[in-house]
C-alpha cells in the first residue's frame, strides 16, 4: 500500500496549481530590460484548461486499511468533469462546420444540470450562446447559475425519455427548429444551433478514453501508485465510465471496474443481471418520472449509446454497488466533519461504493473514484435539512466510523 503522506503531499501541491490555473504551464524569461521582462511562452485559456488533481481520503482509508483515491473534477473551471465533454463536443461540431465562434451560434442540450453549466461556460469562452433544457424538479441553484452565466433556460416537467417532452427530446427539437427558423445575425448569415446530444454521442467516451483516462494514468505513476486496484464510478450518460475504465484496464490488466448506483436507477440491475429494471419501476411505485432518488448527475434507467460501448466490452464492469439515499447522505456529513470536504451527492455515491470495494478487497489495496461535484450546486435539496428532514433522510451519525454503512 503507497504511502498515504506521499499520496496527500503530492495531492496538494497538484491542487494548488489546480486553483491558480488547471494544467497551466508558463515559461518565463527575462529580456535583458531593466525590468526584466518576462515572456509567457505557453498558457492556456479558460475554454482549454483541464487537468485537476489526485487526492487521497484520510478517513475512508484509514477505516479500510486501504489507499481510496478521489479524481478532484469539482476543481474544473465549470466545477466537473463535463467540462471535458462540453470542450470536446463543441470543439468536433467546429471542425465539422456545424458551428462558428461569434456568429450568434448556439449550444443546445438536455441535462439535469451539471452538462448545462459546464457548456454555458465553455460557450461563453468560445464564443458561443447556450439554450439549456432541464427538468424543472432540480436544485434552484443549478438554474440560477446557468442564468449568470447568460444560459437560456427552459424547463420541463420530469417524464420518461419515451416522451416528446421529455428535457432531451425537447432540446433535440429546439435545436432542429432554430435551424430551420431562417433567423440571421447581423452579417445575414443564418443563425445556427449545434444540439450536443450527450447521452449518445461517441464523442463522449472518446474524450474519456484519450484524455481523462491518460490523465490519470500518469498522475498515478507520478505519485508512485503503479497499479490500481479498482476503480468506481456512478453513470449518467455512461461517457466517463466507458472511457476511462477501458483506458485503464489496456494498462492494468486485473482492474477491477466498479459501477455505483443511486436508488431508482436500473444500472445496476443491468450490470448484475442483464435486466434493465429498478424496484422503483413496479406499477403503484414510482414517485417521479426519471429515477426515485434525491442524488442528481448519475442514475438513468434506460442504456445509453456511452454505457453501452462498457457492456460490449467482456468483463470490463465486475460488479455494481446500489447506493441507498440516506447512504448517500450519511456519507456526505461523514466526509464533511472527517475530511473537509463538501461534495454533492454524486460523489456522496461514488464513496460510499468505494468504501464498500475497499472493504471486500480487503487492506493494501488501491481504490479510485471521482469526486465529481460539490455540495455548493446542492444547497437547497441535498444539502438543505428541511429538504432532508421532509424526505425522512435525517443523518444519524456523527462521530468518525461509518456505522452508518
Amino acid at each position: 500500500m503507497l504511502e498515504q503522506n506521499k499520496v496527500a503531499s503530492t495531492a496538494f501541491w497538484l491542487a494548488l496549481a489546480s486553483v491558480a490555473g488547471v494544467g497551466v504551464w508558463m515559461q518565463l524569461r527575462s529580456r535583458g530590460t531593466s525590468r526584466g521582462q518576462r515572456q509567457a511562452t505557453q498558457l492556456k485559456s479558460i475554454a482549454d484548461a483541464a487537468e485537476t488533481p489526485l487526492v487521497v481520503i484520510p478517513s475512508l482509508s484509514r477505516i479500510t486499511g486501504c489507499t481510496i483515491v478521489g479524481k478532484m473534477e469539482m476543481l474544473s473551471v465549470g466545477g466537473s468533469s463535463k467540462d471535458r465533454l462540453a470542450r470536446a463536443v463543441i470543439e468536433q461540431a467546429e471542425r465539422d462546420h456545424l458551428i462558428t465562434p461569434h456568429q450568434g451560434h448556439i449550444i443546445v442540450e438536455g441535462t439535469v444540470g451539471s452538462t448545462g453549466i459546464s457548456l454555458a461556460t465553455i460557450a461563453n469562452a468560445k464564443g458561443y450562446k447556450a439554450l439549456i433544457i432541464m427538468p424543472d424538479d432540480q436544485a434552484q441553484e443549478k438554474y440560477e447559475l446557468l442564468t449568470q452565466l447568460g444560459a437560456t433556460i427552459e424547463k420541463v416537467r420530469p417524464v420518461s425519455i419515451a416522451d416528446p417532452n421529455h428535457f432531451v427530446r425537447v432540446a433535440e427539437r429546439r435545436a432542429k427548429e432554430i435551424n430551420k427558423s431562417g433567423e440571421r445575425n447581423s452579417d445575414g448569415n443564418p443563425i445556427r444551433a449545434f444540439f450536443v446530444n450527450q447521452f449518445e454521442t461517441p464523442v463522449n467516451f472518446e474524450t474519456h478514453f484519450t484524455q481523462t483516462g491518460p490523465e490519470i494514468y500518469s498522475q498515478l505513476q507520478q505519485v508512485g501508485i503503479k497499479n490500481l486496484d479498482s476503480f468506481v464510478m456512478g453513470a449518467g450518460t455512461g461517457g466517463t465510465l466507458a472511457g476511462v475504465s477501458m483506458f485503464l484496464k489496456s494498462k492494468m490488466q486485473d482492474l477491477r471496474v466498479v459501477l455505483a448506483d443511486p436508488e431508482g436507477s436500473g444500472l445496476f440491475n443491468k450490470v448484475k443481471s442483464n435486466i434493465m429494471y429498478s424496484p422503483t419501476e413496479a406499477e403503484g411505485t414510482r414517485k417521479r418520472h426519471q429515477v426515485d432518488t434525491i442524488v442528481e448527475g448519475i442514475g438513468i434507467n434506460r442504456v445509453t449509446h456511452n454505457f453501452q460501448t462498457a457492456l460490449k466490452q467482456p468483463n470490463l464492469i465486475s460488479n455494481a454497488v446500489k447506493v441507498t439515499d440516506r447512504e448517500a447522505v450519511e456519507m456526505s456529513r461523514f466526509i464533511l466533519r472527517n475530511d473537509g470536504l463538501f461534495c454533492g451527492s454524486s460523489t456522496a455515491v461514488h464513496l460510499v461504493a468505494a468504501y464498500r470495494e475497499a472493504k471486500q478487497l480487503g487492506p493494501g489495496h488501491t481504490v479510485l473514484t471521482f469526486l465529481c461535484d460539490s455540495g455548493t450546486r446542492h444547497l437547497t435539496k441535498f444539502w438543505n435539512d428541511k429538504y432532508i428532514k421532509k424526505a425522512g433522510l435525517e443523518p444519524k451519525s456523527s462521530g468518525a466510523d461509518v456505522d452508518f454503512l
